[in-house]
Order: C-alpha cells, then sequence, then structure tokens
C-alpha cells in the first residue's frame, strides 16, 4: 500500500522507487516418479541381485596368496636347530607364556633343569616353516602367541606337571613325546603310567606266574594218576581181597 503511494506522488521522470514490489509464487515440481507398470515392477522385484551371505568375516583368516619370504641364514640355523631338537629328544613340549616375569622364568628354568629339561626360545614363523614339511606338522596349530618348548631326552612327563604347578602364568598346550601327538588330557595319563623299569618287573612276574602254574598243573595231573593207579593196584592184590573177606566175617 504505501509503495503504491509513493509512486503516485513522486514524479516518474528519472526517478526509480525506493522499494519494489516482488511477487513470490509457489514454484512448479517438475521431478515427479512416473508410473511403472505392474509387470515391469514385479520383473524388477525377481531378477534384484541378492549378494550372498559370507559364513566368515573377513580378515578372520590369512588369505591363501601369502607371500613368500626368503629364509635369512638366522632362520636356516634355527630350523637345523630344530630338527636336531626333534631327533634328539624324546619329549617336545609346547607351553603358553602368559605374561610370566624375567625372575619366574628363572626360577622355572633351575627348577626344570634339575631334571634335565632344558627351555628352548623360538619364533613362531621359524616353528610354523619347520612344522610344514615335517611329520610333525600337526603342532602347527599350538603355536599362536608367545610360545615356550620344554625339551628333553627322556620323557619326564610326570617332572614336567609339577614343575608346572608352581607357575600359574605357564600353561601347557601340548606336545610330542616319542614321536606321539598328545594333547593335554594325554599328556596327564602318560605321567600316571608305571616307569619302564617298573613294567618290565611286572611283565617278568607276571610270565614267571604263568610258567610256574603251567608247570605246577602238568605235574598235578600225573602224580594223581599216579596215586589212583597205585589204589587200584593195591585193591587188585589177592592179599587185600583175603582182608576184605575176614572183615566181612
Amino acid at each position: 500500500m504505501a509503495a503504491t503511494l509513493c509512486v503516485k506522488l513522486l514524479p516518474k521522470q528519472g526517478w526509480l522507487p525506493l522499494t519494489q514490489t516482488v511477487r513470490h509464487g509457489s514454484k512448479a515440481v517438475t521431478r515427479h516418479r512416473k508410473p511403472v507398470h505392474i509387470i515391469r515392477q514385479k520383473l524388477l522385484a525377481v531378477t534384484e541381485y541378492i549378494p550372498p551371505t559370507r559364513a566368515v568375516p573377513p580378515g578372520a583368516y590369512p588369505s591363501k596368496h601369502e607371500e613368500l619370504q626368503q629364509e635369512t641364514g638366522l632362520m636356516l640355523l634355527m630350523k637345523r636347530e630344530l630338527t636336531s631338537l626333534f631327533q634328539d629328544c624324546k619329549m617336545v613340549a609346547v607351553v603358553q607364556n602368559n605374561g610370566s616375569k624375567s625372575e619366574d622364568m628363572m626360577n622355572l628354568k633351575h627348577r626344570l633343569h634339575k631334571h634335565g629339561i632344558l627351555v628352548k626360545f623360538f619364533p613362531n614363523q621359524v616353528m610354523k616353516t619347520f612344522l610344514k614339511g615335517s611329520i610333525y606338522c600337526n603342532m602347527a596349530p599350538l603355536f599362536i602367541g608367545p610360545t615356550v618348548l620344554l625339551v628333553s631326552k627322556d620323557p619326564k612327563v610326570r617332572e614336567l606337571l609339577m614343575t608346572l604347578r608352581s607357575s600359574p602364568q605357564m600353561t601347557l598346550l601340548g606336545g610330542c613325546v616319542e614321536n606321539t601327538l598328545l594333547s593335554v588330557e594325554g599328556l596327564v595319563s602318560y605321567s600316571k603310567m608305571p616307569s619302564l623299569i617298573v613294567a618290565q618287573g611286572q611283565l617278568v612276574s607276571g610270565l614267571t606266574m604263568l610258567t610256574s602254574h603251567t608247570a605246577s598243573m602238568l605235574q598235578h595231573h600225573p602224580a594223581h594218576l599216579s596215586a589212583l593207579l597205585q589204589q587200584y593196584v593195591k585193591q587188585q592184590s589177592p592179599d587185600s581181597k583175603e582182608h576184605k573177606a575176614e572183615e566181612a566175617t
């Protein structure tokens, strides 16, 4: 209203009004969706790509295409040491180190050394490359995280279990005893078995008992048979018949 009054009162030659009326109209919407036929909708729904669900999340397992790394001289030296270690030692146990201190490790080494058990440290990468092409390849899943090898030339499983009881930071995962892969339960049952000398003594005593029993049985039957025959001969003799007749009268 004020704008129209100013236009009427002020002269129009060479003068522009201070305010201008602007018309705000509704904007036209041109982005309407076109209707799709029902058959085409069904065809699009049927042919829609549904990706398959992945059973294992990506990155959970290492990729199959592993990069071939060239073995260094230190790795070859460690593999040679492992080869001689598995050939000479009858017991190789794998223990997981759960953050034990250096002082606790020294005490454990000292206690194990009393029984002739040594503590060896090898990187997991070297262990896996060594076990991959050997007969001990089933031990590879045991080497996860910080692991320690406990080896001895004789299978001293009982002494190993007794020593590890005083070290809760060291967890026994399994081992190989006389070229036989054993779990923790297998090692415990193996420790309850008698020693070789005791088993040999039990075997010898059992065999001697069986032979003595067999010999007594073989001697018992002929002796019993001979006693019966002697008794029969005595009964059939004429002196025994006369003696019986006198007793009857």
